[in-house]
């Protein structure tokens, strides 16, 4: 298959192994990985501070982490002038996923990739899930904390993640609608789930 122009979006359940699966996805199609790196990406493109792209990553109450920085951290000129709002946020990241799209083969990991590339030809978009003892152990592992603050951990995230996701896309974070494959990576493990999506899309575009 050509991978001239291929684009995979990956969605995913925290403690599932999403970021996981993508790397090897990027790995097997010659394709770049975006993750945290868009955040990178949008700084440069709207001038802002990369920390305060982080405070505010899958998050759609971007006001609300505002009033705990000091001017320096935002961009040079004045604050109004940059027409500084929660979508025009959004929307330097999108430049930045459509410009990192147009640069080559990509696998993007969430920040509503699927929907800001869904006009792009050759496109995949994946949900990936685990069952919730299986994310409560990978979180436990990650963090070093104990099981009922590692369910926590991932309830909040997820209500953050999924609100950010609804608000912008006009879809529901994580239902089959939404994607083009969903997947249960703690049923086959993340190398099998990986080799799954890879013939996957294979298939799509074979």
């Amino acid at each position: 298959m050509d991978n001239k122009n291929l684009i995979i979006n990956v969605g995913r359940q925290i403690g599932s192994g999403g970021r996981a699966i993508a790397k090897m996805l990027a790995d097997e199609f010659g394709c770049r990985l975006y993750d945290r790196e868009l955040l990178n990406l949008a700084a440069k493109e709207s001038g802002f501070s990369e920390k305060f792209f982080e405070q505010n990553d899958e998050q759609k109450g971007f006001f609300k982490s505002l009033y705990h920085y000091h001017m320096p951290h935002l961009s040079d000129g004045n604050f109004y002038q940059n027409k500084f709002s929660q979508e025009s946020l959004f929307q330097f990241q999108s430049d930045a996923i459509r410009k990192a799209a147009a640069e080559g083969p990509c696998v993007f990991v969430g920040r509503c990739a699927d929907y800001v590339l869904r006009d792009y030809p050759n496109t995949v978009s994946v949900f990936v899930t685990a069952d919730m003892d299986y994310r409560i152990r990978i979180v436990c592992g990650r963090k070093g904390c104990d099981r009922a603050l590692a369910r926590k951990l991932i309830q909040n995230g997820e209500s953050e993640r999924s609100s950010y996701y609804n608000y912008y896309t006009g879809k529901r974070w994580g239902h089959s609608e939404s994607y083009d494959l969903c997947i249960n990576s703690s049923l086959l493990g993340l190398e099998a789930t990986a080799e799954l999506i890879k013939g996957f899309v294979r298939l799509r575009f074979g």
